[in-house]
């Protein structure tokens, strides 16, 4: 065999075990994948029950209510025309609050409460922490002046 012919024929194996790597992480990663919903994508879509999915959109004004367990939180996601109900066991984020983003990753159950495992509590660009509210920030600066104007 010349060794051009031995050239081409490991580049042909090297692309051959890639493609087959790649199918293989894919195969692999298929059951980790967590897709995005909205509550419009829900009502519509409707996912199946225990399948892992994430939801995605504001919290209801005046929907938190939290059980007398203190780890257990309800509250409704919506994303201005469709509602989910949502049950989440755990320690809420401190950015939780009525009027916010969230997004949470967990499943819908046989009732069509979306049980949540995770919450992440979104924020805007302006956001402060509480610690900080009230802290003049520039105070720390000091002007400084060049000999160019």
């Amino acid at each position: 065999m010349k060794a051009k012919h031995q050239r081409l024929t490991l580049a042909v194996l090297a692309v051959v075990a890639l493609v087959g790597a790649g199918v293989l992480a894919a195969y692999a990663l298929q059951d980790q994948a967590s897709y995005f919903y909205t509550p419009s994508d829900i009502a519509s879509k409707n996912p199946n029950v225990g399948t892992a999915i994430r939801l995605g959109g504001m919290v209801e004004e005046g929907s938190i209510q939290r059980s007398t367990d203190g780890v257990t939180v309800h509250f409704i996601v919506q994303d201005g025309t469709a509602q989910q109900p949502v049950t989440f066991t755990g320690i809420t984020p401190d950015l939780f609050v009525e009027g916010s983003g969230v997004v949470a990753d967990g499943k819908l159950d046989a009732k069509g409460v979306f049980v949540a495992e995770k919450l992440l509590a979104k924020h805007d660009e302006n956001y402060i922490p509480r610690e900080l509210e009230g802290i003049d920030m520039t105070a720390g600066k000091q002007k400084t002046e060049t000999l160019v104007q």
